[in-house]
């Protein structure tokens, strides 16, 4: 198997993964969305300290720890992340499962208004378009809801701008991943004591009250956020960024299929005419994508056959 081709098969068994998340995130019932994120943080540092320290790989701590600056953004990196992992985990067990798909549909619409309006980029007359089919689309699907799809805004904006803040840093997706939940892990240990001294508001911690099944599903929660991760990573070290963006549409038509098929969340059809044109909207963007890739790959193959004087 050539190294791409492994590439898209790592691409395809993560976006797969996420797409199924929702089966596995109302399975987690009935603890509530705050005790599944802290564990989800607190089993994702276990996992990870454990992959590193196979790898004997620790370094990166001290390089770390002489940049603040480093560590700054990736401390802020960790409360995006954990705010778009709180709201995924509240949606889905809220009976939202389609709105999380919307929200992984308009993500990278956002990224590329974030480049924008953040990273000063130029953006060509197609990539409007798409934004613009992009914001109708969320108007639509505003008026259906009687309010903004805030859960899916919330995805959306907390993923996007945690994607341009790695786009900034330079560490590979373990060591990454690691601190992110690192910085997290203190909070939500903080939380997990104080939910299972002081009771909470709903009766106190679940894990381990509930089965063995559920206790073993919270701690592999762990395993489950950070496999597909790094399945990642290894495509995108494999993977034309052009294939690498069609395959994420996997994951929220899968997350939808899941919602409407399995979980019988209601489609009206001016819901429907929404997700409509936010289709519309991604195939605009990657018709414009694919295009951009061929017309540089054409010039780069022109440029390096010219003749050197």
């Amino acid at each position: 198997m050539s190294d791409e081709r492994r590439g898209y098969v790592y691409g395809l068994v993560a976006y797969t993964m996420w797409g199924f998340f929702p089966i596995y995130f109302k399975m987690l019932r009935p603890s509530p969305p705050l005790e599944i994120l802290a564990h989800r943080v607190l089993w994702s540092v276990v996992f990870i300290a454990l992959v590193l320290g196979a790898m004997r790989n620790w370094r990166f701590l001290g390089r770390l720890l002489r940049t603040p600056r480093l560590l700054g953004g990736i401390s802020l990196a960790a409360v995006l992340i954990g705010i778009n992992w709180g709201t995924y985990i509240y949606a889905v067990n809220s009976s939202r499962v389609v709105e999380t798909a919307l929200g992984y549909f308009i993500t990278p619409l956002v990224v590329v208004l974030l480049g924008v309006t953040v990273l000063r980029e130029r953006l060509r007359a197609l990539q409007w378009v798409a934004i613009g089919v992009g914001g109708l689309a969320v108007a639509i699907l505003a008026l259906d809801y009687g309010h903004l799809p805030y859960v899916a805004l919330t995805l959306a904006a907390s993923f996007g701008c945690y994607s341009l803040i790695k786009k900034r840093m330079s560490l590979p997706p373990a060591e990454g991943l690691f601190v992110e939940s690192a910085v997290l892990a203190l909070p939500a240990l903080a939380f997990l004591t104080w939910l299972n001294v002081a009771g909470g508001t709903d009766g106190g911690a679940k894990f381990g009250q509930v089965s063995v099944t559920h206790t073993l599903l919270m701690i592999f929660s762990g395993v489950a956020t950070a496999v597909p991760l790094l399945l990642f990573a290894g495509a995108a070290n494999r993977v034309p960024l052009v294939g690498l963006g069609i395959l994420q549409y996997i994951a929220p038509i899968l997350q939808l299929a899941v919602g409407v098929l399995l979980y019988h969340e209601p489609m009206p059809l001016a819901r429907l005419a929404g997700f409509g044109l936010v289709w519309i909207a991604l195939i605009i963007f990657t018709v414009d994508g694919i295009r951009s890739a061929r017309t540089a790959a054409r010039n780069r193959a022109a440029a390096a056959a010219l003749p050197v004087h």
